[in-house]
């Protein structure tokens, strides 16, 4: 009967241990499962700021406003055809 007994007290263990394992495991598979979500919410607002930025960027670069501030800010003209000088690399 003691042989029996102790089997009995083997599975209870085990039983409780495969008990506090699938209960460790929800608890973690809830926790990642919240951060992924998190992580892809600010990835979102990230790839937002970064199509603003590029946009921004365009803007602030294109040839015609930096031409256009030449001309205002640092009164500077287009060369003429013979001042033009053709720089080979």
């Amino acid at each position: 009967m003691s042989a029996l007994r102790g089997v009995e007290i083997t599975l209870l263990a085990l039983i409780l241990l495969s008990a506090l394992a699938v209960s460790w495991t929800v608890h973690e598979t809830r926790r990642l499962t919240s951060l992924a979500q998190q992580l892809q919410g600010e990835h979102d607002g990230l790839q937002t700021e970064w199509g603003q930025l590029l946009l921004e960027h365009s803007t602030w670069g294109s040839y015609t406003r930096v031409e256009r501030l030449a001309r205002e800010k640092l009164n500077m003209l287009s060369p003429e055809g013979d001042h033009k000088v053709l720089v080979k690399p």
